[in-house]
């Protein structure tokens, strides 16, 4: 028996309206969320054509269905993906074509799901557990009756997995009583750019230390509306109920975060001295969110969840900003100088009929009309300017420079921008001419230690 995919109606709609226009065939990604029972689609958004191919329609007519873009599909799997809070996946592809598919155009499609997986998981901070369903979907509509053909899963984990049949069914108001989680996590990252490391570039360096930084939240404790809840259990009970059924719809739990200040209460650590040639710094507060299915859902994929959206909200910022850094040619300062940037800020937008929230990230030199422009492009949905929700609060893109000559982990804050930065991240990076003495030393202590990272 095959994966059961329940998905929002919608969705079935969504496709149907899909016009070739002349096109051999339109592919698209399917969104959703894993669960042990079933899978659930709530998304489904088009992959935007090349220019070069509006330009050559006609030439596309002809080409054969196995030419599918993988690199540029691969791309918006991953734009899009950034913009999936916790909870939410890229689950498959689907493609609408005029023709009966045949074997190779199967291969393309399998190809394209592996790739996809593989692209996406080189930029998280985290990896999928082995008891985590590993299979994802590719769906093939006929447009001539926009009746579905074929609906295989493939094992993402497995390269020699070959197809398996599954379930498609449409079911109305799939999302309108999903549950969402919340949480503000502040941050203070120091990363010490040692003398062996620094031949790398800065982005790879970042990375590096976000990985250990990512070991403590995923360590961390998880409080669900003040309370740490057996991992077993289910998320809403002890929730009110109104005429036998329990109020979901539209229900927040409110998330907070405790790291623990050591590994664990019996290891033994050691001081330790790094050579560093300068030191890279990430502070503020990051706005995160979380969405679970109200079938029965259980608390650890609820914390799960909100564990990768902090991972993924930090991480995709860093990248974008450092791509940015990138695509504007900003030069590199000299050694003495010392640098401040401002991430982008989280932006929501809501899926319409769902309670579930999309999101993206503005640079303060970006419209609002900027950001809906990107939302429509990557998700193929109207949207509002007015939907907009802007979870952090904006500031002006600030990029200040001071001389340091001679600096220590302990003054790592002296220099602050001048305009004020109030609920948002400043990525601080330092180079210090002088080299900088790294001492770490483990205090034994009775009992474990917490410290909060959220309000």
């Amino acid at each position: 028996m095959g994966r059961t995919y329940i998905v929002e109606e919608t969705v079935g709609q969504y496709l149907s309206n899909i016009n070739l226009q002349g096109k051999a065939f339109v592919s698209g990604l399917l969104i959703g969320q894993c669960s042990s029972q079933k899978d659930y689609i709530i998304l489904a958004t088009r992959t935007p054509p090349k220019e070069e191919q509006n330009e050559n329609l006609k030439h596309q007519q002809n080409s054969k269905l196995e030419n599918l873009d993988e690199e540029w599909a691969t791309e918006h799997a991953n734009q899009v993906s950034r913009m999936l809070p916790g909870g939410l996946l890229v689950l498959g592809v689907f493609i609408i074509t005029t023709l009966e598919m045949g074997n190779d155009f199967q291969n393309a499609l399998r190809r394209l799901v592996f790739a996809m997986e593989k692209s996406i998981n080189k930029r998280r901070l985290w990896n999928f557990t082995e008891e985590e369903i590993s299979e994802r979907v590719t769906l093939h509509i006929c447009s001539s009756t926009k009746k579905k053909i074929f609906c295989r899963t493939y094992d993402i984990h497995d390269p020699k997995s070959s197809a398996k049949p599954a379930d498609w069914k449409y079911q109305n108001g799939l999302s309108t009583s999903w549950l969402s989680l919340e949480c503000v996590v502040h941050i203070n990252i120091h990363i010490p750019l040692s003398t062996t490391s620094v031949s790398y570039t800065l982005e790879k360096n970042t990375k590096n230390g976000l990985a250990r930084w990512a070991k403590q939240i995923e360590n961390g404790v998880y409080l669900i509306n003040g309370q740490v809840k057996d991992e077993d259990g289910d998320l809403l009970e002890g929730q009110k109920k109104s005429r036998g059924n329990v109020q979901a719809t539209s229900h927040s739990f409110d998330v907070k975060v405790l790291t623990q200040l050591l590994l664990n209460s019996d290891h033994r650590s050691t001081a330790t001295v790094q050579i560093c040639s300068g030191s890279v710094n990430l502070k503020g507060a990051v706005k995160c969110r979380a969405y679970m299915h109200s079938n029965k859902p259980k608390v650890k994929d609820a914390v799960q969840a909100m564990k990768r959206d902090i991972l993924n909200t930090v991480a995709d910022r860093c990248e974008m900003l450092f791509e940015d850094l990138l695509l504007n040619e900003i030069p590199e300062k000299k050694d003495s100088e010392k640098e401040f940037h401002i991430l982008p800020h989280r932006v929501f937008v809501p899926i319409p009929g769902s309670t579930v929230m999309l999101c993206d990230y503005k640079f303060g030199d970006e419209s609002a009309e900027e950001m809906r422009d990107h939302f429509i492009e990557m998700l193929d949905h109207m949207i509002q300017i007015e939907d907009l929700e802007i979870a952090e609060e904006i500031n002006t893109a600030c990029m200040s420079y001071s001389v340091n000559t001679e600096a220590s982990l302990d003054n790592t804050d002296d220099e602050q921008p001048k305009q004020p930065i109030k609920a948002t991240i400043t990525l601080k990076i330092q180079q210090n001419i002088g080299v900088i003495a790294a001492v770490a030393v483990a205090v034994l202590a009775a009992g474990i230690s917490f410290h909060y990272f959220s309000d």
